[in-house]
């Protein structure tokens, strides 16, 4: 972590701590006086549009929104649209009813879709690690998509007997 870094997430940090929005459930300490070291924080925040649910934080640091079981579907519609990010995405459900309307519902909203599963296993070179929307193009280091992006195929076409007719042969019968 850079300074540069720990004071980005010190910014997140305060902002849910002076939020009347938001509560840090866990964590939210910093320190910078040996290297930098954030705390591993939990935010929980009663307001769905909170900017922290919007923000892309490269650090520990989560925000949660406990949403109403009644509103399942308005709340898949509010994970689709809250941010223009879409790297990572896990729902956990027994109902798979529930698990397939979240599939569908959030088709472009990860790259990297879990199902029961934590959201957090991707090894490069083992599996597909790709972004949708603001978060990337689908190819990441490692994936022979990666290599793709980045060469232009051209054919080249060489005749060893050149003709000496304009016409192709077979259609003289």
């Amino acid at each position: 972590m850079t300074s540069s870094s720990m004071s980005e997430i010190a910014q997140v940090i305060n902002v849910a701590r002076s939020s009347a929005d938001a509560d840090i459930v866990v964590g939210g300490g910093y320190d910078d006086s040996h290297g930098y070291f954030v705390d591993p924080t939990v935010i929980e925040t009663r307001d769905p549009n909170f900017r922290l649910m919007r923000d892309e934080i490269f650090g520990p640091v989560v925000t949660t929104y406990v949403y109403d079981e009644k509103r399942w579907t308005e709340t898949l519609d509010l994970v689709d649209k809250t941010a223009p990010y879409g790297l990572t995405g896990a729902v956990f459900s027994e109902d798979r009813a529930a698990l397939d309307e979240a599939q569908s519902a959030l088709r472009y909203a990860a790259g990297n879709f879990y199902v029961n599963d934590k959201p957090t296993g991707a090894v490069v070179g083992q599996q597909p690690f790709g972004g949708a929307r603001a978060s990337g193009t689908n190819d990441k280091a490692g994936s022979m998509w990666n290599l793709i992006r980045w060469v232009s195929p051209r054919t080249i076409k060489e005749t060893f007997t050149p003709p000496h007719d304009y016409r192709y042969p077979f259609l003289e019968s």
